[in-house]
Formats: structure tokens, sequence, C-alpha cells
């Protein structure tokens, strides 16, 4: 519960601060609605009595909040990447390095317990079980996250508590408490609050963005209709100048033959 809960208003707050996320009353209200279903999980575990105390809570709890505090900035560095970069090269670079860092893991902490490994098929099998459900989990989280964001995410992690009710159920015959089902529709009505005005935002910021570009469209054909008329008056007036230089030009001819004539005419009256 304490994974859950603080890495979702963690997911939150990072959003809101670096990706400029904003959050409304809906989405807010539809959180709410998935925590509250978390809260019955808990709360069925403790009224069935299936829960047992640690050795030392306070510092599990640490450990706990320093976890989702990391899977948070996770998840949000991974939504930012996905809206900003390629996703081919993301889903590459996080195999690589994953598959590094698993394996120094490993060599550290589990080694003994790898060694002690019966290689056979039934002991093979749930490990490529493990891996391709990983696979596909994190082949499709890029896609989500694109799609609704890494807070989507961390909700929709939420029911996976109720998949464990349901192996519970069918798998090892089971009885569990009458609260987990009402926790799972609470989730999932949550779920549906907090993604059911994506279609409505979605419309409205394409209504915004066809405003914004008939808005440019028309400023772009006034600056054009400007630079068309400030070209024909330039035109104009160049050909004004032009005509000017013209007449000047023809009027000094007509002197400059009238000249001539008239000193014709002298030397005539001379001879």
């Amino acid at each position: 519960m304490l994974l859950d809960c603080w890495s979702i208003p963690s997911v939150m707050l990072l959003t809101f601060i670096f990706l400029k996320t904003k959050y409304r009353f809906r989405k807010i209200a539809g959180v709410i609605v998935c925590v509250a279903g978390l809260v019955m999980v808990v709360f069925s575990d403790v009224h069935s009595g299936d829960r047992s105390g640690g050795s030392n809570p306070r510092k599990g709890d640490l450990l706990v909040i320093a976890g989702a505090t990391l899977y948070a900035i996770s998840n949000v560095s991974e939504e930012f990447l996905v809206k900003n970069a390629d996703r081919v090269e993301l889903m590459s670079f996080l195999g690589l390095f994953g598959a590094i860092i698993s394996a120094i893991q490993i060599s550290i902490v589990e080694r003994n317990e790898l060694k002690s490994i019966h290689w056979t098929a039934g002991a093979v099998f749930p490990f490529f079980g493990f891996s391709l459900a990983m696979f596909l989990f994190y082949s499709f989280v890029p896609v989500l996250l694109k799609m609704s964001g890494s807070t989507m995410l961390n909700l929709s992690l939420l029911t996976s508590d109720m998949w464990a009710v349901v192996i519970r159920i069918f798998a090892y015959h089971e009885k569990v408490d009458w609260m987990y089902f009402l926790a799972f529709v609470a989730v999932a009505v949550g779920l549906i609050i907090y993604s059911g005005g994506d279609k409505e935002d979605d419309q409205h910021r394409a209504g915004v963005a066809d405003e914004d570009a008939e808005r440019s469209k028309h400023f772009d054909e006034e600056a054009g209709c400007d630079n068309l008329d400030r070209g024909t008056m330039s035109g104009s007036l160049k050909t004004g100048d032009t005509s000017k230089h013209d007449c000047t030009t023809s009027t000094g001819g007509r002197e400059i033959v009238e000249n001539k004539n008239t000193g014709k005419e002298v030397q005539g009256k001379k001879s």
C-alpha cells in the first residue's frame, strides 16, 4: 500500500513540476477513488488476518518510500523521453543497460542462489515465462506513457493486486475477503474517471490548434496583402520617376531641335 500510495503522488508532483502537466478536478477525483480501492485491499488483508509484521517496520517503510520515489522518477523520465525522443532508441538502451545492471546485481547479491539452481525444464520454464511477461510489459509501457502519461500507468498497476486475487482463487483455491472485489470495482471506476476526460481535452486542444492555425493563416494573408500593396506603390513611384525622366529627356530633345532650327534660320537670313 505504501509503495502505491507514495509513487502516485510522487509521479503527479514530478509531472506537474518538470513536464508542466495540469491535473483537473476530474483526474484528481479518479486518483482518490483508486487510492480508496487500494486502502480497501489493505483493510481486507487486516480483516482476514493475512498480514504479518516485519522485524523492522520503520526501515522497511523507508526503503519502500525510497524505492517508490525512484520508480516515480524513472516513469516521469521515461515519459519525457518517449514524448521528446525516439522510442526505439529508448527501448534499445533500456534493454541494454537493464541487462548489464541486472547481471551486476545478481553476481553480487544472489550469486550463491544462482549456483544452487538445478537447471531443468521445470526450472527454466518459469524464468522464460517471467522474461516474456517483462518483455511485453516494457514494450507496451512506452505506448501507454505516450498516450496517457505516467500517472495513468501507476494507477493501472493498482489492478495487479486484483489479478493476484484471481490467481489465489483459481490456481491455489484459496478464499478471499469480499472487500477485494469491492476494491477492484473502486480501482476500475477510478481509472474510468481519470481517463474519461481525455477525449474532451484532446478535442478542445484540437479546436484551439485549428483556431490558432486559422489566425496565423489570416495574419499571413494580411501580411502578404500589405507587402503586395507596398510593392505596387513602390513600383508606381518608380514608374512615375521614369516617366518624369522620359518627359525631361523629350523636353530637352525638343529644345535642342528648336535651337538647331533657330540657328539655321539665322544663318539663312545672313546669307
